[in-house]
This record gives structure tokens, sequence and C-alpha cells, in this order.
């Protein structure tokens, strides 16, 4: 693909330093459908990036679109902060009869703001609210938001360094697999919790990705997660499951976490909740967990009706039965192979994932990062991630057809080989 280099005068001269995926992909989008992007010279890209994730039903997805439009039309409400709405009432029932009921699920629904940090910070301050504690324990290469309190529980240093401030009443433990298995799973957890005189002060809840998406595609086994939530129900802690990019059917089932068939007290969702890409996240917590007082915890933008919509129609579209979730299964199956027969060639490297949330991880940073770029050269959108950017992940839409699976993994592979 010839790529004509854009004039983005505007972005640079105008726009703050801090923004960052436009640098690893130097052109001007325009509009997007199903898997694909095009930008305004006409390139089409597929797209394995999904909106980081928030795009789990593809761009501009016509059954989304055509709810959102019908409701503008007829001057739904936009924003109803956390009035009773029509929307509103539509998105709970949809997701309390195709979600939370059929996996006997008993969560209460608490909409804390737009996004998963928002999601993220409710699930903390409940925690501590409910406990009367100040401790979380987090993980290793954890990423939870990047507001104060979701980046005391996030792992990655550069992230953490721009908060300009101490992020205190946390404390770091192990991922699954973060020794290479040469120690028994939370030998030192249990050990600080048993010792009063670890100094660890009793936590009042952990908080935990069952994929670590921007750590590296770093997968905990079901077995780990029921001992965590089993160490968690010994110690009188709270589990907080952080569900913002691998739910919504990204490893197949609604929640990730169905696989271990734990049930955490609490869960954060936001990314692909709306469906469409619009501003929307949930806080998930056991009844009698809701301690809050009214107004407590509130936020302008958190009843976004217009969200409410397309996620109700997503909803209805794609969870009543199991047809996406086996689509899924099925996708994940050529991606790994994809990736095993690029791994074989490829001294050095592994590969790791679940669902539709994969990672190929390169000896050498640099090679992803060049990879990355060669892969936008020839028509395919790929992020980077782990602690160095050294792991190459692929996060397509779950809607998205064989063929078009089949010809961004080879775009995929041919670019790992000739950046080698």
């Amino acid at each position: 693909m010839t790529i004509t280099q854009p004039d983005l005068s505007v972005f640079t001269t105008l726009e703050s330093e801090v923004r960052s995926y436009c640098r690893s992909w130097p052109t001007v989008f325009d509009r997007a459908r199903g898997s694909h992007l095009h930008d305004e010279d006409g390139h089409d890209y597929l797209d394995f990036f999904a909106g980081a994730g928030s795009l789990n039903y593809g761009h501009n997805n016509p059954v989304l679109k055509r709810a959102l439009i019908d409701y503008l039309e007829h001057d739904g409400v936009t924003n109803g902060l956390d009035m009773s709405t029509t929307a509103k009432r539509a998105f709970l029932e949809f997701f309390q009869n195709t979600i939370l009921r059929p996996r006997e699920l008993p969560y209460k629904v608490m909409f804390p703001g737009p996004t998963g940090t928002n999601a993220v910070e409710a699930a903390l301050k409940l925690a501590r609210k409910v406990k009367g504690r100040e401790t979380i324990v987090s993980f290793t290469n954890a990423f939870h938001g990047m507001s104060l309190g979701s980046l005391a529980v996030t792992g990655n240093a550069f992230k953490r360094a721009g908060a300009g401030i101490p992020l205190v009443h946390t404390t770091r433990m192990p991922f699954d697999h973060y020794l290479d298995d040469r120690t028994p799973d939370f030998l030192w957890f249990e050990q600080l919790l048993d010792d009063s005189g670890s100094g660890l002060d009793q936590p009042a809840a952990v908080i935990v990705e069952t994929i670590q998406g921007e750590g590296g595609i770093n997968v905990a086994s079901p077995q780990w997660l029921r001992a965590l939530a089993q160490l968690c129900e010994q110690h009188d802690m709270l589990l907080i499951v952080d569900d913002i990019q691998m739910g919504c059917g990204r490893t197949g089932a609604f929640f990730s976490f169905e696989e271990a068939g734990i049930t955490p007290d609490i869960v954060t969702v936001s990314k692909s909740i709306s469906g469409y890409g619009l501003p929307m996240s949930l806080c998930l917590f056991r009844p009698e967990l809701d301690v809050w007082e009214p107004g407590e915890h509130n936020g302008t933008f958190r009843g976004n009706n217009p969200a409410f919509v397309t996620a109700a129609a997503a909803l209805n579209a794609y969870w009543t039965d199991d047809k996406l979730e086996q689509q899924t299964l099925a996708h994940a199956r050529t991606i790994e192979a994809a990736l095993r027969d690029t791994a074989a060639h490829h001294s050095g490297s592994a590969y790791r994932g679940r669902g539709m949330v994969w990672g190929l991880e390169l000896p050498h940073p640099e090679h992803a990062g060049r990879a990355a770029r060669r892969a936008f050269q020839l028509g395919l959108l790929i992020e980077t991630s782990g602690a160095h950017d050294e792991v190459i992940k692929l996060l397509p839409p779950l809607t998205i057809t064989t063929d078009e699976l089949d010809r961004g993994l080879r775009i995929a592979q041919r670019a790992v080989y000739e950046t080698a």
C-alpha cells in the first residue's frame, strides 16, 4: 500500500503531546464499517485493535446504528444523569434477563461514570467503605486506568509516573506465572496475611484482570483464579474482577471469569458494554454491598442514554443465544494456529491468549514495534503491549468474518517476518 503523507499540522500544532495511537498510525481516518477503517485518501485498513476493545461488534454495526438513529429521531433523552428513562429501563431489563439471570449472578447495577477508570474508582471506593479498610491488593503488570485510584493499582512504571504524587494504600502481588511457577501460588501473599509482623495491613479487597491486556496478554488459569477467590473468602477480602477489556464476549463467554466458575464480589465493565463505542461503564456488586448513600458517588455523564440504547440492542442481537460465543471460540482456534506457526519460526518468541485476545511475545521489544509499523503499511492496525511493548496484541472485532480474520493474520505474519 502506497501511503501519501497526510497533512497532520492541525493535530501536531494544536493538540497536546499526550496523544499516542495517532503516532503509530499517521493518517487521517474518515469512515469505518465492520472490521474496516478507511482514511480520507481512500486506503482501507483491517482493524485488529477494535477501539482498544470497545468495538467488539465492529464499527457502525448496522443493527446498533439503526436502534440509535431511531432513538435520536424520536427525540429520546440524551443526558439523563441518574434519572429514570425508558432507555435505561430497557437496558436494565435486557441485562438482567439476558446476562445476569441465566448465569445466576445476583448483582446490583451501578452507573458510575462513562469510562472504565470511573468504574474502577467506584469499585475501590465501595470496597473500602464496606470493609472500613484502606489497603487494596493488585498484581504485577496490572492495568486498571489512568485516574489516581486506578493508577495506584496499576503496575506500569511509565503510567504510574504521570501521577505526580505518591500512589499509596495498595500492595502488589505476583500474577499467575509471574515467577515461572517456581513457587506455589499465593505462597508469599498467604504468608503476609498470616503473619502479624509482615507489615501488610488487612486488605479491603483484591483487584484482578483474568487476562492482563495492557500488561502483555498474561492469562490467569482457572485454577489460579479459583484459588484467589478462595483466599479472599478465607481472609475477609472482597474480590474485584476488572472485566473492562476482557468482558462483553472477548474471551467467548460474556464475562471472562465464567470459565473459572467464580462469582466475584464486584465486577467492573466498560469498553464494549455500549456495543457502539459510546462511553458507558458499569460497576456490578452483590446486593449486600450496596451501602451507598444517595448521591455519595455520582457524575454528570453516567446516564448516557444513547449508550443504553445501543447496549440493549447489542444484548438482544448477540446474547440471546450462543452463536457469537461459538464463533469466537472457532476464531480463537484459527488465531492460535497462526501464532503457533509464527512462533515456531522465531526463536525465543511465545504466544498466549483466550477467545479473541492474543499476544505474540518477541524476544526483542523493538521487533514488535517494527512489526506493528510494517503491518500498518500493509493495511492492518495492531498495537503492542507489555512492560516493554514486546508483545504484538491481536484484538479483532468479534464479528469479523473468517476471510477477514485469515487476511489479517497473514498480514501480521508477514509483518513479523519482514521486520525480523
